[in-house]
This record gives C-alpha cells, structure tokens and sequence, in this order.
C-alpha cells in the first residue's frame, strides 16, 4: 500500500486504521478492571450468595438502571451530531421503553420484575430504601460525568458494555444453575441484554474512534473508560459492605 493511502486510512481515523486498532486496544485492554472481577461477582457465579445477598444486589443495581436514560439524556444534550442522536435515543426507549407493559416496557420494568422474582416489593425497589450510600455516590458521580464532560468522552465511559456479553452471558447461566428459587421470567433483562449490549457498545466504539484524534482526545477517552470502571468497582464495594458472607443460603 503506498504511503498516500496509509496516510489516508490514518486520516479517517477508522477502526480499521492503525491509530483506531491501537485505541480499540487500548480501551478493550480495562476489561481486566471491569467489576466481573470484583469478589462479590465472583462469588455470585459460582452460585455462593445467599437469597439475601442476591437481593441485596437487585436493589441496590436499581439505582444503576435507573440512572442510564439519565445519563443517556445527558450525552444526547451535549451532543451536536445528528447522526450519533439518532442512534443513540435508542438507549433511551430501551431502558425506559415505550409503554408501561408488555414487549416493550423496557429494561427498567425488567429489572423490578427481577427483583419481584427475588422476592422484593416493588415498592421498596421504587424507594431505595436499601440503597447503600456508595452506590449512590458512584451513580450520581456518573450521571455527573456525563451531564458535564466533553459529550465523546461520556460515549467513551459508556464502553464497559464492550465486557458486557459475556458478564451477561455468564450470569444468566449462574441464576438459571444455582438461584432457581428465582423466578425465570425474572431473568429476562439479562436475556435482553445479551443482544442489546453488542449493538450499543459497537456504535460507541465507532464514535470515539472517529472523533478520538489527537493523543490527548484519546487519553481522555481511555480515562473515561477507567473512570466507569472504577464507579462499576466501587458499587460492588458497597455492596459487599452491605451483604457479607460467603455462604450458600
């Protein structure tokens, strides 16, 4: 290839260019950070939590669920691509949906059917009544992430869903073999997102490495990504704060 197109294809700032493989690279390498492995996960895959323990986690990832279209919105009004709005309001509707019942209630219906399933009112889901104060502080500091950084940089936070398949996958196959005092209608929104989490977290990625140019854009964006890591991390500490113990229940 002549050095006209190679100057081309680095121009463009594709995926496929050197610059958008090496970022790509970057940015996949934090799944060693994501907070499927954090201890408390761990041990919920391996099927060791207790009932209590499991519905301590439901409640307190309401308040995470919650706070995505929030967060969405956020990004979608700082943003001045057309292009990327379009695609990006989709976020919303998934998660707050399109009706109150019924295939398209979203996933924030799902997840209070989850919780139900566990053994939890909706009503103290609704009322966060369980939620510890570090999952509250990692949360707002998100949505606060996304409310006031450059609009890229809240797209590049939002790419743990690059990890999030396989942590889906993987749970789904936890619940259904080791919580089967678990509803399995109430497992539904891991199903969703086995599909949902690829289509999103390939949109973002095409996003911020279109317009991740320079260094110092890119190392915003791969701090970005630490950033989310870290809030993920940090809600599971609570968690685990919260609901100690390692025993079956």
């Amino acid at each position: 290839m002549s050095a006209t197109l190679d100057g081309q294809r680095e121009l463009d700032g594709g995926i496929e260019s050197g610059t958008g493989t090496a970022l790509v690279e970057r940015l996949r390498a934090h799944a060693r950070s994501y907070h499927s492995a954090h201890p408390f996960h761990l041990r919920m895959n391996e099927g060791a939590l207790s009932p209590d323990q499991i519905r301590g986690w439901v409640a307190n990832r309401f308040a995470y669920q919650e706070a995505i279209p929030v967060k969405d919105a956020a990004i979608l009004s700082n943003c001045p691509d057309v292009t990327v709005r379009r695609r990006w309001i989709r976020r919303i509707t998934d998660h707050d949906g399109t009706d109150a019942d019924g295939p398209t209630s979203g996933g924030i219906e799902a997840w209070l059917r989850l919780g139900e399933a566990c053994g939890l009112t909706r009503a103290e889901i609704l009322d966060r009544r369980h939620v510890q104060p570090g999952v509250r502080f990692a949360v707002d500091a998100y949505v606060t992430f996304a409310r006031t950084k450059p609009w890229v940089e809240a797209v590049a936070s939002s790419l743990t869903e690059l990890f999030a398949p396989d942590l889906m996958a993987e749970r789904l196959a936890a619940f259904e073999r080791y919580y089967t005092w678990i509803e399995p209608d109430g497992l539904q929104y891991f199903r969703n997102r086995l599909f949902q989490a690829p289509r999103d977290s390939e949109h973002a990625l095409e996003v911020v490495v279109e317009h991740c140019r320079t260094p110092e854009q890119r190392d915003a964006a791969e701090a970005a990504l630490s950033f989310k890591c870290d809030v993920l991390w940090s809600m599971m500490d609570a968690i685990e704060h919260a609901y100690p113990g390692d025993g079956r229940g």
